[in-house]
Parts: structure tokens; sequence; C-alpha cells
């Protein structure tokens, strides 16, 4: 008897990776997954983190599907080497700060990296021919097989039949009429595969996984980089960016403030690097001050954390201020009114 071949499935948590794993499984196939790390993974963050989003499950999809499927998963932490897709993408940014392509050629070159590591014979992943604008086009799949250094040992197993022959078609590993070829942006095929192995519960898609195809997101990362010391970013930046209300009321600091309880416990555990506020007088959320400010910068920024407190329509708001040395004082600020908020202070 030969030992099955063996396969590493990028994970990504959503429909699509789960069903190209599955079909490479009813082939005898033994399947590991990996799942990569970047900082601006959406999988798991915020709806772990904001209370609202409390009927959704507080589990990471990708944990979650390679449990389903019973299969291992390798999550690979590669926040430092994903820099420079990022700050440098060859093929450029899509319609935000998504360097859709440049990124999928760099995790398949993890992932080959990796098999060729652990002893593993290809790649599997949950591509579909047309289905994403920038990355799943059929002029595109032979660059990230070639860029990647993955070459033919990529399998795309839900558009295979539509694609040439890959090394493991060829040699019999896997059986290419089992394959599919499926194309285009519709879900239902994907749907009734998963209807037909009986798997009823997955991810929905919205918008894909990663918080830089988010608008919202990338403004404020532009902001990042337009005011602080150029075009760089540390782990702590870029998650920061992702919790709390924004507002930039002058050019040399913003403030951070918690929308709900949620967010008010991730922020506590930055509010030592940071000159922080809260109300004293009314309930309120934490607010960070990122940046340099001065005595009339913080009271400044006081009066806005006391607009987004329970206390914005009192004349007048105590706000306690601890600075980054941990002197600590309190003001009675006027909260301001919504009228007097600029739009543009809004990150």
């Amino acid at each position: 008897m030969t030992s099955p071949r063996k396969a590493v499935a990028l994970i990504s948590g959503g429909l699509d990776s789960m069903l190209a794993a599955q079909v490479i499984l009813e082939q005898g196939v033994h399947v590991e997954g990996i799942n990569f790390f970047t900082g601006f993974c959406v999988e798991g963050h915020t709806h772990a983190i904001r209370k609202h989003e409390g009927a959704k499950p507080k589990r990471n999809n990708a944990l979650w599907v390679a449990e389903q499927l019973g299969i291992k998963l390798h999550i690979v932490d590669v926040v430092e080497e994903y820099k420079d897709v990022v700050l440098n993408p060859k093929h450029g940014y899509g319609a935000h700060l998504n360097p859709c392509l440049d990124c999928k050629g760099f995790m398949v070159g993890q992932a080959h990296r990796w098999m060729e590591e652990n002893g593993f014979d290809f790649i599997i992943t949950g591509e579909v021919l047309g289905q994403r604008p920038m990355s799943q086009r059929r002029d595109t799949f032979p660059i990230i097989a070639r860029e990647s250094g993955a070459g033919d040992r990529l399998l795309r197993p839900l558009c295979a039949q539509l694609l040439p022959p890959t090394l493991p078609e060829r040699e019999g590993w896997v059986d290419r009429e089992r394959l599919l070829k499926f194309s285009g942006r519709s879900r239902k095929p994907q749907m009734a595969l998963a209807a037909q192995f009986k798997i009823s519960e997955y991810a929905q898609p919205a918008g894909g996984c990663c918080f830089l195809t988010d608008p919202n997101y990338t403004r404020k990362l532009q902001d990042l980089w337009r005011t602080g010391a150029g075009k760089h970013y540390e782990l702590d930046d870029i998650m920061l960016l992702k919790v709390g209300r924004h507002l930039r009321p002058r050019p040399h600091f913003k403030l951070i403030i918690g929308r709900e309880e949620g967010e008010n416990n991730f922020l506590e555990g930055y509010r030592r690097q940071f000159t922080h506020l809260r109300p004293a007088s009314h309930n309120g959320s934490l607010a960070l001050i990122d940046g340099s400010a001065d005595a009339d910068d913080i009271r400044l920024a006081a009066r806005l954390t006391a607009r987004y407190c329970q206390g914005r329509d009192e004349a007048s708001v105590r706000i306690e201020v601890t600075e980054k040395d941990g002197r600590a004082y309190e003001l009675d600020v006027a909260p301001f009114t919504s009228e007097e908020i600029p739009r543009e202070w809004h990150l």
C-alpha cells in the first residue's frame, strides 16, 4: 500500500475554501489547512469585541471550518512579512488599499514554502474563476502560480475543469473528472455543493475577509500614513484602527473614543500608552489621545469626550484626564454640540 498524497489548503474561514478542501478530502488525499494572520483580518476580531455583534458566534471561522472538516489547521503569523505587500504592491491596489493580486501570490508563496518544509505534495485554494475582479481572473491565475513559486502544484478544485490540468491531475493524485467548473460571482453553485456535502452552516460572504477592502478602515489607514512618520505601521496601529470612533480635530493629534462596552474594554488595554480621558460625572466611554497634545488640545479632547457621554445635553461635564506620565486631574467642560463638530474631523 502507498501512503496518500498530502495537500495543504488555504483556509480563510469562508465557504469556498471549505468546499475546496472537502472536494479533495473526498478523493482520499490527506489535507491540512493553513491560515495566515496579517493583522488586517476581519476574521474573529470585531465581532468578538463589539457587544452589539452578540448574535454572531464568538469564533474564529478558520478554526471552526477545520474542525468541521476534521483536519488540522496551522495558523501562521506573517504580520512583518506582509508589510511589503501592503506598502509596495507590485500589481497595485484595488478599489481601496487592497493589494489583492500581490496578497494572493504572497499567501500561496507562503503555503508553498510550508509545503516544501513539511513534505506535502501540492496546494489547494478556494478560488473561483471570475469571482473576484482583481485576483481571480483567467489572466491573473498564472501570475499567482508563477510569482508564488507554486507553479502547477497549485490546484483550484472549484474551477479546475476550466483551467489547464495541474501536476496533481496529470499524475493521477486527484481525479480531474471529480473536480468542478464553477465560475462567476453567483454563490448558488457553492451553496448547492454545500447542501450535497450536508454542510448547513458556514460564514456568509460580506466583501471579503480583509479590512483593506473596507473604505472606512482604509480612510483611517491613509490618515495614519499622512500624519505619521511616513508610510508604515506597527501591529498596534492597525489593531486600533479597527475599534472606536476616530476624530482628528487638529493635525497633530486624533481622538479614539469607544462606542460601546466591548470597545471600551479593548481600549483599556492601551490606556497606559496614551493620554486618556473618561467622563467622571456621567456614564461614558474611554477616549485615547493619539499624538502630541498641549493643554488647549486636551481641553478640546475633553469637550469631544463629553459630547459622546450621557451628559452630552448638560451645560458642563466633568472629565478625568490621565496623562502618559500618570499625572491625573479633572476638567469641567461644556460638551460640543453635533453642529459644532465639522464633518472633516470624522475619519
